[in-house]
């Protein structure tokens, strides 16, 4: 069984990341938590009268409820969408920051990865410069999903794993790269930005491994010679029509360099398929 956590703020945006999610995991048993976190600033007010505390306790209590009837609300629309025996839902509404929460959540209910929407016309500009779910990746220690609002709800029959080969096998994400490849038969490719160096020898002893690892779905190593990684994506994309993006968030990784990079700018309103980011075991 995966144990999914999926905040949420009620938005178009959040609802496409719950019916995604529970889409890409159709038929399989999950348990989806659906998290809404509020902090009232009227709580936090403070006051030396004793009855304006308790009223700012009720005050609580209401945001409370608000959200947990909100929270059946989305459930109860994205069962009517998808229904499946298999899933089960369980809302969570609390008053914390979500990067907090989401921390808590994570170790309290064992969760396998997170599922987040990002905002407006550019998604891959919401994922990398929007503040929660920027720190959502950065901090996390299990994978972060994040769903871009033109995103469709449909099979990844086309993923696309970015990779430098400086990963460990033994990273849970990996694992859960092939769960969906054999789920869905999805054909895999490791894309590879070639910058005039080539492999070293535990690059290709990692890449010789992912072979093995992914013999039961279909897969293929790709190098892009003369391109950078956002540009061999964009490439790919034209080309094969990329369902769902696979990347490694660690230190030194192209990731943490995208802020930086100046073709960023011609892909925020082209690229909108989700990215499942992988934080790297030397980031826990």
């Amino acid at each position: 069984m995966k144990h999914i956590l999926i905040p949420t703020d009620f938005s178009e945006n959040a609802q496409k990341a719950l019916a995604y999610a529970v889409h890409l995991m159709k038929h399989e048993v999950c348990t989806f938590y659906v998290l809404n976190t509020f902090t009232p600033a009227s709580i936090y007010a403070t006051t030396v009268y004793d009855t304006q505390g308790a009223i700012q306790q009720g005050l609580g209590a209401v945001y409370k409820e608000r959200s947990e009837k909100k929270l059946q609300r989305e459930i109860d629309i994205v069962k009517e969408w998808y229904a499946d025996k298999d899933h089960h839902f369980v809302k969570l509404a609390s008053y914390n920051l979500l990067l907090h929460e989401i921390k808590e959540m994570v170790d309290q209910y064992s969760i396998d990865f997170i599922v987040m929407g990002t905002q407006g016309a550019s998604g891959l500009k919401e994922i990398f410069l929007g503040s929660q779910t920027m720190h959502t990746i950065k901090n996390a220690k299990v994978p972060v999903l994040c769903v871009p609002a033109q995103a469709n709800c449909k099979e990844p029959k086309e993923i696309v794993f970015a990779t430098d080969y400086n990963l460990s096998l033994e990273n849970k994400g990996i694992s859960l790269v092939r769960d969906i490849c054999q789920k869905h038969s999805s054909r895999l490719v490791f894309l590879n930005a070639y910058y005039g160096i080539d492999l070293d020898e535990s690059q290709v002893e990692t890449k010789s491994a992912l072979d093995q690892y992914f013999k039961a779905s279909a897969h293929l190593f790709q190098q892009s010679d003369g391109m950078d990684v956002l540009e061999a994506l964009k490439d790919f994309d034209s080309r094969h029509n990329i369902d769902l993006l696979v990347m490694i968030h660690n230190k030194h990784s192209f990731f943490e360099n995208l802020l930086f990079t100046p073709v960023i700018n011609t892909l925020v309103h082209h690229i909108t398929q989700p990215f499942l980011v992988i934080p790297s075991l030397n980031n826990h």
